[in-house]
């Protein structure tokens, strides 16, 4: 199987305070994107931040700015918005970006499978809030981009799919090493990828210093990669030297190249995960545009 990269520019908590090269403003995340597009990579998963204060927002408005921005110099390039729960609990935010359609229309959007506490913060996805996004996600022919910290996660996806909320194939995030969830060590890893729906794709994640580990393992055990700095500012685990992303894709090409693992396309991708072609026209289009 070929490499995965999938790109995580900005996320919710890296500020230019902590460092100056987290991608921000509409135009920095797309010049990012641009760079790492140039390196090589498979996806993007996208957060947005409200240009004057930094924050995160759910505005569709600026997610329709990223996403024609980044088509405009890789329409073939796999998009994924962000649907995050942990500063927005109310389903019409979370779920305005689904909105966007045409040239705009979002490939992918995160779907957290369940509530997870993080250092100082929760980010709440109750079960209504989950199978409602899932719906949404459904009805709009966007694929869900699901998000696993632990193995109970990955059971209640199968839960999700016996209830035709998600259909296969299915692209997971698996993310390791936060303090409340799987742990980033090859036992935690083996588990979740053991669980997984048959015929899944998958990349691995981890959390701050975690991060590299996690990729290495990835990289060599045959599964796709999460990397940026939405999961570790910092290039190196003993933290000497702030990571710019294009440098984090470039580390991976390395260790790809060094396991004899060539990298994905985005073309290849949305075959494997019956997406669109892209150039165009995006999302997945369901047999069934309405579920139970």
């Amino acid at each position: 199987m070929k490499l995965i990269i999938n790109l995580t520019p900005t996320g919710m908590i890296p500020t230019k305070k902590m460092t100056p090269h987290v991608p921000v403003s509409v135009q920095e995340i797309i010049e990012d994107v641009h760079r790492a597009v140039e390196v090589g990579i498979t996806m993007v998963h996208l957060h947005a931040r409200d240009e004057k204060t930094g924050k995160p927002t759910y505005r569709a408005e600026l997610y329709d700015r990223l996403i024609a921005g980044i088509r405009r110099f890789a329409p073939e390039l796999i998009i994924c918005v962000s649907l995050s729960g942990r500063n927005f609990s109310e389903f019409e935010k979370r779920a305005e970006v689904l909105k966007l359609e045409g040239k705009v229309k979002p490939d992918m959007g995160s779907l957290t499978l369940s509530s997870v506490n993080f250092n100082r913060q929760v980010s709440l996805n109750a079960p209504d809030m989950i199978q409602a996004l899932a719906r949404e996600m459904k009805r709009r022919g966007v694929l869900a981009e699901l998000e696993a910290f632990d193995s109970g996660m990955i059971n209640y996806a199968k839960y999700l799919e016996e209830k035709g909320l998600l259909e296969p194939p299915h692209y997971f995030n698996l993310i390791l090493g936060n303090i409340a969830c799987a742990q980033a060590d090859l036992l935690h890893a083996s588990v979740m990828i053991r669980d997984l729906p048959p015929g899944s794709f998958w990349s691995l994640g981890g959390v701050g210093d975690y991060q590299l580990m996690m990729n290495s393992i990835a990289v060599a055990a045959g599964g796709g990669v999460r990397v940026g700095l939405e999961d570790d500012i910092w290039y190196d685990p003993a933290r000497t030297r702030l990571a710019r992303n294009a440098d984090l894709v470039s580390r991976i090409h390395r260790l790809a190249e060094a396991n004899e693992r060539e990298i994905m396309s985005p073309g290849e991708l949305r075959k494997l995960l019956k997406l669109e072609a892209g150039n165009g026209s995006y999302g997945r289009v369901y047999k069934k545009a309405e579920t139970s």
